[in-house]
């Protein structure tokens, strides 16, 4: 009789821990999430290169833009832009007429530097402060907004520290030496 009854007490240790578990696996199976990502890449567009990156300014500009009501309170956003501008010579532009040589010297005249790009920084660049927007929508849009002007605040600030002229000098600090190396002449950039 003691045999039987530690043989069912055993038993029922058995059982009642095997449920124990079983209840934690699937409470634990149900419960944690798993994140699936499925992406399909495609191939857009392919294009030649043949621009001469010569400058980049890495640049920092707060913007405080308000939106200012008749009747309700302001609209502010304060947000710090942080980007770069890269500017370039299209060397694809560049035609066989546009190199003329002596016996000493090449002249090469090249296309006017332009902005290869004006990118705002998303991992740097911040919304500080989102004040008077009533709706989730119209602070959306403010940050939209905000972003946008970011990004031309970005641009105009290398505009007026003149990115395209220091291009232009460093395509002679730059690029001229390397052509003069390679003919074995004195080299005369001009821009067109």
């Amino acid at each position: 009789m003691k045999n039987r009854l530690l043989f069912i007490l055993i038993f029922s240790l058995v059982i009642t821990g095997f449920l124990i578990f079983l209840f934690f696996y699937i409470k634990h199976e149900f419960t944690e999430s798993r994140t699936e990502v499925t992406e399909t890449g495609m191939v857009q567009k392919i294009t030649s290169m043949g621009k001469l990156e010569l400058v980049k300014y890495e640049m920092k500009d707060i913007v405080d833009q308000r939106e200012v009501h008749p009747i309700l309170p302001d609209s502010r956003v304060l947000f710090l832009a942080v980007g770069e501008v890269t500017a370039c010579i299209d060397l694809t532009k560049v035609r066989r007429s546009d190199i003329t040589q002596t016996k000493d010297s090449v002249i090469v005249f090249l296309p006017q530097p332009e902005i290869c790009y004006a990118l705002l920084d998303h991992q740097k660049s911040k919304v500080y402060d989102i004040t008077g927007a009533w709706f989730e929508e119209s602070a959306k849009n403010m940050v939209e907004d905000v972003y946008k002007l970011g990004e031309k605040k970005i641009l105009d600030n290398a505009n007026e520290m003149n990115v395209l002229g220091m291009a232009r000098q460093n395509a002679q600090l730059i690029f001229k030496p390397l052509l003069e190396g390679i003919s074995g002449k004195t080299v005369v950039l001009k821009f067109r």
